[in-house]
């Protein structure tokens, strides 16, 4: 090994055959994932985080360039878009986002397919809804760095991702040894605070549990934060 590169291949290695949600192939699994859409997975809705929703109406944040990472079908990115926003919207399956294309109905939103954390630009807010929570402990570098690199200073961060009551709530070190993530990593507020650390926390909380007929997207095993750049 000689880059930093070379050591995240290595680590992305110890996580086969699950690296395939996240790393260059990972294309492939969430194809898979996204083809059948009549399947009952509870954030294929058309519904935006009940969150991201609230943000907006209370003025925590206010429309301007925004960044969708992993956006799925587009419930989020074509939210903003609806709500004054000009939106990049970035998911790794191609099939994901042919489908969010056909729900965009002429929105301004551009949509990528591709690595989102290859992203360049300046953005006022950057949003995650179940992206991260995805990602093994070394990724979490690269994540930090686009966000590093893309938010404008005052901008915004905002995540939703597993509590430990839906992820796997295992020390990371372990998470190296047992080669897996479980599904998912499940933090703690702690956790949260903790990584995203060089930003300041305007709000964090667990996601409020929407009802079906609701016009928001709301699943209690989810946290929802809110940081600023």
């Amino acid at each position: 090994m000689r880059t930093i590169d070379d050591v995240m291949a290595l680590l992305d290695g110890l996580f086969a055959p699950e690296a395939d949600r996240w790393t260059a192939q990972a294309g492939d699994w969430w194809d898979g994932f996204y083809a059948d859409r009549t399947r009952e997975v509870p954030f294929f809705v058309a519904k935006p985080d009940e969150n991201l929703a609230g943000y907006l109406e209370r003025g925590l944040i206010s429309p301007g360039r925004a960044l969708d990472v992993g956006c799925g079908p587009g419930r989020n990115a074509l939210f903003l878009a609806r709500n004054g926003f000009q939106v990049d919207a970035v998911d790794i399956s191609a099939t994901a986002i042919r489908w969010a294309a056909e729900r965009a109905e002429g929105l301004d939103v551009r949509f990528r397919h591709g690595d989102a954390f290859t992203t360049e630009g300046s953005y006022d807010l950057v949003y995650d809804s179940g992206c991260f929570h995805h990602l093994p402990p070394h990724r979490r570098i690269g994540y930090l760095a686009l966000l590093d690199r893309v938010l404008r200073p005052g901008g915004h961060f905002a995540l939703t991702c597993f509590t430990a009551d839906e992820g796997t709530a295992t020390p990371d070190a372990e998470l190296y040894r047992q080669s897996g993530l479980s599904g998912g990593v499940g933090y703690s507020p702690d956790d949260l605070r903790w990584i995203f650390q060089d930003l300041t926390e305007v709000e964090l909380r667990r996601m409020k549990e929407e009802s079906p007929d609701s016009r928001a997207f709301g699943k209690s095993f989810l946290w929802t934060a809110l940081f600023r750049k």
